[in-house]
């Protein structure tokens, strides 16, 4: 081989082995930036962490730093900092998407920024473009089975007299977590007009209540600790006390089941908006949406295939169960909050 030819070839291959690395790095698109995401805490944000944001961070460099806490604390924070948001991505259920909407906090999402909408099954979007539905919660009525002698069946069975100091419940702030009180209300002759019912049963059975959860982490301790036999958690939260062993049961009252749907926003003015759109994309892949139901038995709302191990553990896994599903009118629902967190709380206090 000529000295010049050998010298081409050499050259080439040493530029092939420069560019490989080189190339590779231009492909983390995300490289330095950190998404920040407001958590919810536990296995719920451990489950993110691996389905959602480790992947992404793989394929594009992207960091995600998910910080636990409350919508309704979030919600505060994104109010008092409009201009220099604390979060890329807020975390809504269907009663603070109201909120967040009134407040003018997120952004409109469609296909062009995040093509996996497309997946979005029929009937999940009740905010329009507003917010990109994910997953759907129940919150419905548990205790623990070695403790309870007679099995609960509605909303109604947690202000039964044998359940005295061992009720554990939601502190007044939590919108969606009460309904419970709505399933009160509902069950007994009222509805989302006429609360009373539900007002007097809490009266009744304020006895029972041994403590008012701060968080849903704080709920799981109560029952892990067998503090608490009987309350209201998410059905994610009571799959994940089975999980650990503990003989939780969920209740699934055949007068109806109340819920709500969790959605991702992009926040406006967020620092990176772009990657906040990849993220949601990527919570709406298959990888992403299966994380929630196989860790915490969540509904799913895209068109995602679930194994049969998996659904058959769901809240809504046959249409006698969605048909228990409540439609809730959410906007007067949270018209009323201020006047339901006051009656709790002097119910309590009283």
């Amino acid at each position: 081989m000529k000295r010049r030819t050998f010298l081409k070839l050499a050259t080439a291959t040493t530029m092939s082995t420069l560019a490989a690395p080189y190339v590779h790095a231009q492909d983390k698109k995300f490289a330095g930036i950190t998404l920040r995401f407001g958590g919810w805490g536990g296995l719920y944000d451990e489950t993110i962490q691996k389905c959602v944001a480790a992947p992404l961070e793989e394929r594009t460099g992207l960091k995600v730093e998910i910080a636990a806490g409350t919508q309704s604390a979030d919600l505060v924070k994104l109010v008092a900092n409009k201009e220099n948001p604390p979060f890329d991505v807020y975390q809504a259920d269907s009663a603070y998407m109201v909120e967040a909407l009134k407040a003018d906090l997120i952004q409109k999402v469609t296909e062009v920024e995040v093509p996996n909408i497309k997946r979005i099954l029929p009937g999940f979007h009740e905010y329009g473009e507003y917010g990109v539905p994910y997953s759907i919660f129940t919150y419905i009525p548990i205790y623990n089975s070695q403790l309870v002698e007679k099995s609960l069946t509605t909303y109604t069975d947690i202000t039964r007299p044998d359940l005295k100091g061992r009720l554990a419940l939601p502190v007044a702030t939590f919108d969606t977590w009460n309904l419970y009180l709505l399933g009160l209300a509902e069950e007994n002759g009222g509805s989302i007009s006429n609360m009373e019912p539900a007002y007097t049963l809490l009266e009744q059975a304020k006895s029972n209540i041994l403590a008012l959860a701060q968080s849903t982490v704080a709920m799981v301790q109560m029952f892990e600790n067998e503090e608490a036999t009987a309350g209201v958690i998410s059905d994610a939260r009571g799959h994940e006390l089975r999980s650990k062993g503990r003989p939780i049961v969920s209740v699934y009252s055949p007068l109806g089941i109340y819920g709500a749907t969790s959605y991702m926003n992009v926040v406006k003015n967020a620092q990176h908006p772009e990657a906040a759109f990849a993220f949601l994309n990527q919570m709406l892949s298959d990888e992403g949406m299966l994380g929630l139901p196989r860790t915490l038995r969540l509904g799913v709302t895209t068109d995602v295939k679930l194994p049969d191990d998996i659904a058959k553990d769901l809240t809504f896994n046959s249409p006698e169960r969605v048909a228990l599903k409540k439609k809730v009118d959410w906007e007067k629902w949270m018209a009323d909050r201020g006047a339901r967190i006051e009656r709790i709380n002097k119910i309590l206090r009283g």
